[in-house]
């Protein structure tokens, strides 16, 4: 149990004098290096790098074992919590290394089969996987929604461990993330479990991600959906048993499932969602009591989740349409992975958001196209994420259809492709 809590001291944010920077070293697939043979070749390549400016990743290394051993080493969420970014002294700080490899398969279906039909109930991941690399990083919010859904969790785990009694203080290991669509509420929830995986991956050896299909378990014969939920759960109970596994349970679009008790009682919704309902929440009270378990929630329609079901949620976290700031970064994103892409050539340096404010906004030489991706921004507000991320995309297949074009090019493009998006959802919305 000491040694547990040790582990989690590292991946709970520093309280302490020296501050917690977590660095992430993904060993090639192939690898069967032992970890700490990694960790001590990682601490060299960090002690020649004592000085780090926000997060950073190494993908290439003098060192021969390291080559062959590691695909890449990278200081992460640095600006999680950081009002204004400073330079970080890696000998002055609590550095934790997270070793891990990434699993290649997909997911797997889980089925129940019904009396004629076989019904896919839920995806199973196991963490790290390979289809979740990078999403945790892609993804901009302008409050501090990450960091709040790290502590919240590693907090979760500090409580089981120093076995604080719950009926004095009570948690449920339930998140909801509610929020219009579009706007990487599920994403988020993948990106988590992903990262979380990896945090303590000390700890536990693997994580399991069930994705369950809310609608799949609504069964066409009545008072059978209430069971396919209690079946459901039986066979997460089974992954939550390994104690060497750390298991997130999504559940996406959460109303489906819990349709408010009271439209049913006033004779708006069939009998069944009663049972589903009760079925859910009598699973989530049993499952709650391991310390290896998270339920990850998302809904776009909030009025609509039963009120016993939000009262279980420890966090309910509003995701939003991003603002002008977190569009600059996705949008900057972008711009450096096409022009790593060599599909925006020359490559050119662009300032941050805040190289810009430090400068008091001022055009010249080096600020021009990064003052004018901040006019492209600020004209994207009203946008959800996902079609934010679409944007580059279509301005090159609509404006460009060119296997290279310049950052000017390319910046006219998107702003075309910006004023040709909101064109089109303004003649939608009277069939919306």
């Amino acid at each position: 149990m000491d040694e547990a809590v040790g582990d989690l001291k590292q991946a709970l944010p520093c309280v302490a004098e020296a501050p917690a920077v977590h660095v992430e070293v993904l060993q090639r697939g192939g690898s069967t290096a032992k970890k700490e043979d990694i960790k001590l070749s990682v601490r060299k390549l960090l002690n020649r790098h004592n000085i780090v400016f926000g997060d950073y990743t190494w993908t290439e290394f003098d060192e021969p074992f390291l080559t062959r051993n590691v695909q890449s080493v990278s200081i992460v969420d640095t600006e999680l919590k950081a009002k204004d970014p400073q330079p970080i002294d890696l000998s002055a700080c609590a550095v934790t290394l997270h070793i891990f490899q990434l699993n290649e398969d997909g997911p797997s279906s889980e089925n129940l089969e019904e009396e004629t039909e076989n019904i896919i109930a839920a995806n199973h991941w196991v963490l790290p996987a390979a289809e979740f690399h990078g999403l945790w990083d892609s993804l901009v919010y302008d409050v501090e929604v990450k960091s709040h859904l790290l502590d919240y969790v590693t907090t979760t785990l500090l409580f089981s461990d120093k076995n604080v009694d719950s009926n004095l203080i009570t948690w449920n290991r339930v998140v909801l993330l509610h929020g219009p669509p579009g706007t990487g509420k599920t994403s988020l929830c993948k990106a988590l479990a992903q990262k979380l995986t990896i945090r303590l991956s000390s700890r536990y050896r693997y994580g399991q991600l069930i994705e369950i299909n809310s609608h799949s378990l609504f069964s066409k014969w009545f008072s059978e959906s209430g069971k396919l939920v209690t079946r459901m759960f039986q066979k997460i109970q089974d992954l939550i048993d390994d104690k060497e596994a750390l298991v997130f349970v999504l559940i996406d679009e959460v109303e489906s499932l819990t349709a408010a008790r009271s439209a049913c009682r006033a004779g708006a919704e069939p009998s069944d969602a009663i049972r589903v309902v009760n079925a859910l929440l009598t699973q989530i009270d049993q499952i709650k009591r391991h310390s290896n378990v998270v339920i990850l929630t998302t809904s776009n329609i909030t009025e609509k989740i039963d009120a016993a079901f939000v009262d279980r949620a420890d966090i309910k976290q509003y995701i939003g349409p991003p603002s002008a700031a977190a569009i600059f970064k996705i949008y900057l994103s972008c711009v450096e992975e096409l022009m790593k892409c060599q599909i925006i050539y020359p490559r050119q340096q662009l300032l941050t958001l805040r190289e810009l404010e430090m400068i008091g906004f001022i055009e010249n030489n080096v600020s021009k196209l990064s003052l004018l991706l901040s006019e492209i921004s600020r004209k994207s507000e009203g946008l959800s994420g996902r079609v934010l991320r679409k944007l580059p995309f279509l301005a090159h297949a609509l404006y460009i259809q060119a296997p290279t074009v310049t950052i000017e090019g390319f910046l006219q493009a998107l702003s075309l492709a910006v004023d040709k998006q909101f064109e089109e959802k303004k003649k939608l919305s009277p069939c919306i």
